[in-house]
């Protein structure tokens, strides 16, 4: 930072801890910074599944950025439920490389994200067919439904193949890449070329997963066996991503606590920044179930807990974090809230403001933070709203939905003596 009192010229200059943040409540909804994929199955993939691949199934069919590449998920009839496969196709529809080999279970389809740049893709995948971890239950929320009675020989391939709770394909070890899941008596179509890689390491548990545009170099980010992995996003420079994981025990904690109120599960994990060579740092120590946004510069992300918002630095050797608590600011905004909602309706509004804060259960826009959205870089916007996520959909509640804003500002560098 410069001297004598200067400002620095951007926020990513300076660390997060070095930040001083503006409180502005009850704005208008940012402008979504999330591009949407097209959604509509590509035709030519499809025909190509029509012609030559009638045991596999289509699922999604996911366009990168440049458009000249699609990631298609599709899965077998035999396979095990939310366990799907992924394959590399060109724009117009030709099979240029499958990305996971026949061992690995792509999980969570609908979080796999292109980088910005369409050099790589980002998915979740683990050991297809996997039992439970020991006094577990099943990983990842699945539901894992028996396999058809194995050979005698299957049987001995599973047991030589699963070690320690991952499996390598090698040479050595061909029947590592096979495909448990499917009768080897059925009848299958010829396998398409190229054939699935080997070679790659998986896990018991949702790992994340990276491959280039061609879908080649499939490799884990992370190896963490006993941590779930469920929401991950891109840096905008493509460079990292931050993500959030849970052990499996709490993972398992809250769907037995979901189960019993009847609610949907929310997971919640811990904030990490992952960068490409595997690298992984974790940010917070705290559970979120807040999806982390990156600032637009790629310098630093924020994440939220309840009344918090936290920043960190992604770069640098010594990156700091600031902790922004938003607890009586959003108290004090509440009730404003409150009384001019209650004014509408001709409430009495003539109580005097009281000369202490305002006591949270009698405020229904007191909520927690729910949503992050980073358009600029000084401007972070979070919502507020009341949740309530229900198995019967019927009885799901979301109300009070308010969006703030944190204008972000360097603080000035301490003069020279």
């Amino acid at each position: 930072m410069p001297g004598g009192g200067g400002l620095p010229a951007a926020v990513k200059d300076v660390p997060s801890v070095r930040l001083n943040f503006r409180y502005e409540p009850d704005v208008p909804p940012p402008e979504s910074t999330e591009k949407v994929g097209n959604e509509e199955r590509n035709a030519a993939v499809q025909a190509d599944f029509d012609q030559n691949r009638l045991e596999e199934l289509v699922d999604r069919t996911i366009v990168s950025p440049d458009g000249k590449r699609i990631a298609v998920v599709y899965h077998r009839p035999l396979d095990l439920p939310n366990e799907f496969r992924l394959d590399m196709y060109t724009a117009d529809g030709q099979l240029l490389k499958k990305v996971t080999s026949d061992l690995m279970a792509v999980h969570f389809p609908d979080t796999i994200r292109w980088s910005s740049d369409s050099s790589s893709l980002a998915f979740l995948a683990m050991l297809r067919g996997a039992s439970p971890l020991p006094d577990q239950a099943a990983p990842g929320g699945v539901e894992l439904v028996p396999s058809p009675a194995p050979t005698a020989n299957a049987s001995a391939n599973a047991n030589s193949n699963v070690a320690n709770g991952s499996c390598i394909e090698t040479e050595a070890n061909p029947d590592c890449a096979s495909n448990t899941n499917v009768d080897s008596n059925a009848t299958q179509p010829a396998a398409p070329t190229p054939d699935a890689p080997t070679g790659i390491l998986t896990f018991r548990t949702e790992q994340l997963y990276v491959c280039d545009a061609d879908g080649g170099g499939t490799k884990p980010l992370t190896q963490n066996e006993g941590f779930v992995y469920f929401y991950y996003v891109w840096s905008p420079d493509s460079s990292m991503l931050v993500a959030l994981a849970a052990h499996i025990r709490e993972w398992r904690e809250l769907e037995r606590r979901a189960d019993a109120t009847g609610s949907q599960f929310v997971p919640f994990g811990r904030p990490r920044v992952l960068e490409k060579n595997g690298r992984e740092r974790r940010l917070d120590d705290a559970l979120t179930s807040v999806q982390p946004v990156w600032s637009p510069d790629s310098a630093k992300v924020a994440a939220a807990f309840e009344h918090q918002v936290r920043v960190y630095d992604a770069l640098g050797t010594s990156p700091t974090q600031a902790a922004i608590p938003l607890r009586n600011q959003l108290l004090i905004s509440s009730q404003a809230y409150d009384q001019a909602q209650a004014q509408q309706l001709n409430a009495d509004t003539n109580t005097p403001a009281p000369s202490t804060l305002p006591d949270p259960a009698t405020l229904v826009s007191f909520n927690p933070i729910v949503a992050l959205n980073w358009g600029s870089p000084d401007l972070l916007y979070f919502e507020t709203a009341y949740l309530k996520r229900m198995k019967n959909q019927a009885d799901s509640v979301t109300s009070f939905a308010r969006w703030h804003r944190l204008v972000l500002t360097p603080q000035a560098a301490a003069a020279a003596n």
